[in-house]
């Protein structure tokens, strides 16, 4: 039985959520492995909408076990509330369906407080931050002073973790003008808090390897995009986390040799949401068609996105970082009804031909794309199920980017709703 990582080959909005979903129900457990409530997933399912943060997206699915890994940061506050909006939503979440890592770090107030305040006062280069403390969370965590979901079980140690935490955090308060923090409420808030998270604590990283033993076959769940992560990502302006697929193993302890398949989402054009750089960006009505016909707006932000046409080079460098086998292209259906398509083959940068974005940012600014360009089609591939259902210059769209991004289709999605998928090759199957 293959095990299956999921991971966006954008910056992120791919339509993960959807695929996970559609993955799922060929999975026993669907498992998070990074990132934290900053990244949105929708899932669209028989009409409703489910609109996920924290929770992974297999949770809308009975009868599977759903986990949180240890590379998530985990703000309990937002986990508990998504709990409840689900569960309003006839979803059902006990500690029999949802799973969470001891040794998952968790995000507290201040870690938002702080994160929002170096963003508004930040006069050089904003980063373009949810405000949601993610990588102030994970500052704490490689500084070793972050609090874990097991310390939560013990008063002692809780104590200790907190007093450690705000020796560092009440000294970068001073500098920025806020309130020290207020130690008496946050033990307050955390001990009233912890009974909520500890019920749904365990180590992951065990069961995961027993599921794995046992044949089970388990779908990890990557957030934001590849184009996003720490190190492989247009940095300064990422996440916090790594998020190409070899963060499955890290962030969830099951170990490079159950990986078995990695499945790249990528959007049948480009989009951002934030700074930083975006060769392909579009500011023409093409660009203004593309956001509006796909509402192109950020799940956890509501920030509109930013929209280009489809950079091979960016998705073929991805693919490469996160190794990815196959891909999964969404929202083709956008691009219904547009006569003539450009792909990014290339960029030129000081007189040169590029086929890699390359590292340094200012280089990263300057290029410039170089496209091709293809036949569109006036025909709808909104909702098709099969390949016999797309017009013939979609399918040959479809297999240039094949050729460009140097990356098999393994699936292709049509629309928002679930079964709306063209599978090519199931993951699971390997």
């Amino acid at each position: 039985m293959a095990n299956v990582v999921v991971v966006g080959a954008q910056w992120g909005d791919e339509g993960k959520g959807k695929l996970v979903d559609w993955l799922s129900e060929r999975a026993d457990v669907i498992c998070r492995f990074q990132g934290g409530h900053n990244a949105g997933h929708t899932l669209v399912v028989g009409g409703q909408v489910y609109k996920l943060h924290a929770l992974p997206s297999g949770v809308v699915r009975g009868g599977k076990l759903s986990v949180i890994g240890n590379g998530v940061v985990l703000d309990p506050w937002h986990l508990v509330k998504e709990i409840e909006t689900v569960r309003a939503q006839g979803i059902e979440i006990t500690p029999e369906t949802l799973m969470v890592a001891e040794n998952t770090p968790l995000i507290l107030p201040f870690h938002g407080e702080l994160d929002r305040a170096r963003e508004s006062q930040n006069a050089v280069a904003k980063i373009g931050t949810t405000g949601r403390g993610i990588g102030p969370a994970y500052e704490d965590k490689v500084g070793r002073r972050v609090i874990r979901v097991a310390d939560l079980g013990d008063d002692a140690t809780l104590e200790l973790r907190v007093d450690r935490a705000l020796v560092h955090h009440n000294a970068l308060r001073a500098g920025l003008g806020l309130e020290p923090i207020d130690r008496d409420a946050l033990l307050a808030d955390l001990r009233a808090i912890a009974p909520e998270i500890l019920k749904y604590a365990a180590p992951v990283w065990k069961v995961l390897n027993e599921k794995r033993r046992a044949g089970k076959r388990i779908l990890f769940e990557g957030a934001q995009g590849s184009l996003l992560d720490i190190d492989f990502g247009t940095y300064p302006f990422v996440t916090s986390s790594n998020v190409i697929a070899g963060q499955a193993a890290t962030g969830t302890g099951i170990g490079p040799g159950g990986i078995d398949f990695v499945l790249g989402i990528v959007k049948a054009y480009t989009t951002r949401v934030g700074e930083g750089p975006f060769p392909t960006e579009l500011h023409d009505d093409i660009g203004r068609r593309l956001s509006e016909v796909g509402r192109e707006v950020g799940t956890t932000t509501g920030r509109s996105r930013r929209v280009g046409w489809f950079d091979a080079c960016l998705v073929r460098q991805t693919c490469v970082t996160s190794g990815v086998d196959g891909i999964a292209l969404t929202k083709l259906d956008v691009l219904d009804g547009i006569e003539e398509l450009m792909i990014c083959t290339a960029y030129e940068l000081d007189g040169k031909r590029l086929d890699y974005l390359p590292t340094a940012a200012d280089q990263q600014a300057r290029v410039t794309p170089v496209y091709e360009s293809m036949p569109g089609w006036s025909g709808s591939t909104a909702g098709a199920r099969s390949w016999a259902e797309l017009p013939a210059e979609a399918i040959k769209y479809v297999r240039r980017i094949e050729e460009l991004i140097e990356c098999p289709v393994a699936l292709l999605s049509t629309s928002p709703e679930r079964d709306d998928t063209i599978l090519v090759r199931d993951p699971f199957a390997d």
